[in-house]
């Protein structure tokens, strides 16, 4: 029997349980299990659970479904455990270094408790010094094992349930176990505390625990808050059997807490709000203890208010509460941009329910998954009006029959204010609001092996030019729905860019046409592109160096034709940092950096060499070889940040040098046996969604406003036909 059972839940927080996990592994104490609690086998964190089970044997994963909710998570993990102790660990907190040891070391002080007390870091998500809330409480605890009443304030109130390890048989003994529903820590623990006879505490913290940038779930707006009063009711039933002492403590905690809810503007729907007040009066006079006295000050006013049933005073209170933080909010803000006098105006006006704003790379063109989209809903939404936004010297470029406006033109603005729908694989300009009812659709534009988002600012050289990670999280929040096309995506952008909108595991429309794509489309391409008949189109599309001040092909493109063989031509595709808006040949270089379509290019090309560019997670919907020029990885990984290691797991062949480069091309690996045994890898882990019907996924979705179980499935991986190359290469 283990010495602990460590029971993780990870609903909703797939993009940081890899973290958790490795947070107990490491640990210097090994005696424990390791239990995540994954919402069903197809899910996001049922991938991290079950990589770290194949590396670890302590690692026994189980699921609960979503609608059991927290505590069914918890029970479900409970059940599962043989340890002697047990302890819950958020999927977003970690396990501090040497917190196991500290646990075995304490318990061996005490002896067998029912419970161990411990304090824990409440660390802000972005900045600001860690804080240590439950330590006042806990300093004030006797020295070894104690029965509660020699420390009444502890009524199990105040710590939530991962503050804490169980005796697990004194859990089973007493049949305590999470009651459903939101708040069931509070129920959960004032049980523990009323059941337990032998309690121990170690005020030092042992968990980490990080602060949501959305906040605790639990404090949003919403019907839920009413869940509070029927776990402060369950907890209130148990006072019969406590001191005096310990009765008074768990009565003025429960009504804190009921109070700092009732008394919030915002957190309690205002229809029903006086439904919730009236009930907490009627629990107040119910479970009063004899004697009880009202507290002092403000807080002594609400209690009064609360006794006597004063609905009409207490809402009085609460709207001068509310006056003084909506003046705060009227006071003048600075912003990144000023809002044009006509954009307040059109702000005044309705939202247009059948208008739709496009902009894809900050106004570059007619591209990427918002034309993607774009294109989908003129077939199936046509009564949805469509504009498409770009920079004036891109104009051009929008074919004749898509609607466009210019960025910063007075239609620009308009609208933007009225538009129902907005999506963008960037983000819309710093001074465009987020009015109630619209919706916006951020697509990506790529999956990320490179550090994104708040992710980036330990890494100083990208910190730098990435201007302010505050304004990007404001940005952030105007999001309702963001685009992910694999599992790898949906939990980085779960960490990069933490927000409240809704992860669409569509795929990438972009990426539709690698499967709709004919062989007659790809020949016509090849040959707008100038790539001779019978040729071998080498795709060459090295990624930004933050580091450098222009762009370097850090390789001779000529040079390598020559080793490569004589039907071998380059397609030369720059980052789209330096575009130009020129394309030229020399020789047997095609230098097609500004092709408007990144997508057309790959289908011309039979093969792909890039170094880090996301470009390879597109191409792989291909099928077709990949070779990674890694010349400078070790670098490019300590500047910029990496969230896998590509060598370890590479598409194809790497090469580190441009002699080794040529050599992968002249003896064919580029094309063989075990090029194809990688690339398939691969695309097992990041094609995962992208099938073809990406667009359509998020027009019934988005603009139709289907349920999700009416969205098409995505198609199996091995059942997809991706679209032919110009010659003839053997797939997978």
């Amino acid at each position: 029997m283990p010495r602990f059972s460590i029971i993780v839940p990870s609903h909703g927080v797939a993009g940081r349980l890899a973290q958790a996990l490795d947070s107990v592994l490491t640990q210097s104490f090994g005696d424990f299990e390791l239990i995540p609690v994954c919402d069903g086998p197809d899910s996001a964190a049922a991938g991290v659970a079950a990589a770290h089970a194949e590396r670890d044997s302590r690692v026994a994963p189980v699921h609960s479904p979503p609608s059991a909710g927290l505590a069914g998570a918890r029970d479900t993990g409970t059940r599962a455990a043989t340890g002697a102790y047990l302890l819950f660990l958020d999927g977003d907190d970690l396990l501090l270094p040497g917190a196991l040891t500290a646990l075995d070391a304490r318990l061996g002080e005490t002896g067998d408790v029912d419970v161990l007390l411990f304090g824990y870091e409440k660390t802000p998500w972005w900045e600001g010094e860690p804080t240590q809330p439950a330590k006042p409480l806990l300093d004030r605890t006797p020295a070894g094992a104690f029965h509660p009443d020699r420390a009444p304030q502890l009524t199990g109130v105040l710590l939530p349930a991962w503050a804490a390890a169980y005796r697990r048989t004194f859990l089973a003994e007493h049949g305590i176990a999470f009651p459903a529903g939101h708040f069931t820590d509070l129920a959960f623990g004032a049980e523990v505390m009323a059941r337990a006879e032998r309690v121990a505490v170690r005020p030092d913290p042992v968990v980490r625990h990080h602060v949501r940038r959305q906040g605790n779930r639990l404090s949003l707006p919403g019907e839920h808050h009413a869940e509070l009063l029927d776990q402060a009711e369950r907890a209130l039933a148990l006072a019969p059997e406590l001191s005096a002492q310990r009765a008074h403590a768990l009565f003025d905690q429960l009504f804190a807490t009921v109070l700092k809810t009732a008394g919030h503007p915002r957190r309690v729907p205002a229809h029903g709000r006086r439904a919730f007040f009236r009930r907490a009066s009627r629990l107040y006079r119910r479970h009063r203890p004899a004697g009880h006295r009202t507290p002092g000050g403000s807080l002594g006013v609400q209690h009064r208010l609360l006794a006597t049933g004063t609905y009409t005073a207490f809402r009085v209170l609460r709207g001068a509460n509310q006056t003084a933080a909506k003046a705060l909010e009227r006071l003048p803000r600075p912003r990144g941009l000023r809002t044009r006098v006509m954009y307040r105006r059109r702000l005044r006006r309705p939202l247009d329910p059948n208008l739709a704003v496009y902009c894809a790379y900050w106004g570059r063109g007619y591209a990427c998954s918002p034309a993607a989209i774009h294109a989908k809903a003129r077939e199936l939404a046509p009564h949805i009006r469509s504009v498409f936004l770009v920079e004036p010297d891109q104009a051009h470029t929008v074919p004749k029959d898509v609607d466009h406006a210019v960025i910063g033109s007075r239609r620009y603005w308009d609208v933007l204010a009225r538009a129902k729908y907005l999506v963008n694989n960037a983000n819309f300009a710093e001074g465009v609001v987020k009015r109630p009812g619209s919706v916006h659709v951020q697509t990506q534009h790529g999956t990320p092996l490179k550090k994104m988002g708040v992710d980036q600012s330990t890494y100083p050289v990208v910190a730098a030019q990435s201007g302010s990670f505050a304004k990007l999280l404001g940005r952030v929040d105007r999001w309702d729905y963001n685009l992910s096309s694999n599992r790898h995506s949906t939990q980085m952008w779960e960490r990069a860019f933490p927000g409240s909108y809704e992860q669409l595991e569509y795929g990438y429309p972009r990426n539709d046409v690698y499967y709709t794509a004919t062989a007659a489309d790809v020949a016509r391409i090849r040959a707008e592109l100038g790539v001779p008949e019978g040729a071998t189109a080498v795709l060459y599309a090295p990624t930004h160096r933050d580091w450098h001040t222009g762009f370097e092909t850090g390789l001779d493109l000529e040079a390598f034709c020559e080793a490569a063989g004589e039907d071998v031509v380059v397609l030369l595709r720059a980052h789209y940092f330096y575009d130009r808006g020129r394309s030229q040949a020399s020789g047997r270089i095609i230098d097609v950096t500004s092709h408007r379509s990144s997508e057309d290019v790959c289908l011309a090309a039979d093969a792909l060499v890039t170094d880090y560019s996301s470009i390879m997670f597109d191409y792989a919907n291909l099928d077709r070889p990949i070779v990674v020029y890694a010349d400078d990885w070790d670098v490019y990984r300590e500047t910029r940040g990496v969230y896998f290691d590509l060598m370890a797991a590479p598409p194809g062949p790497v090469a580190h040098s441009p002699e080794e480069l040529a050599r992968v091309f002249r003896d064919g690996s580029w094309a063989g046996e075990e090029s194809r045994a990688l690339r398939a890898a691969f695309r097992e882990r990041f094609c995962e969604f992208d099938d073809g019907r990406a667009a359509e996924r998020v027009v019934r979705r988005v603009f139709l406003g289907e349920p999700p179980e009416a969205i098409p499935p995505v198609i199996p991986l091995a059942e997809r036909i991706p679209a032919p190359a110009a010659t003839t290469l053997v797939r997978n």
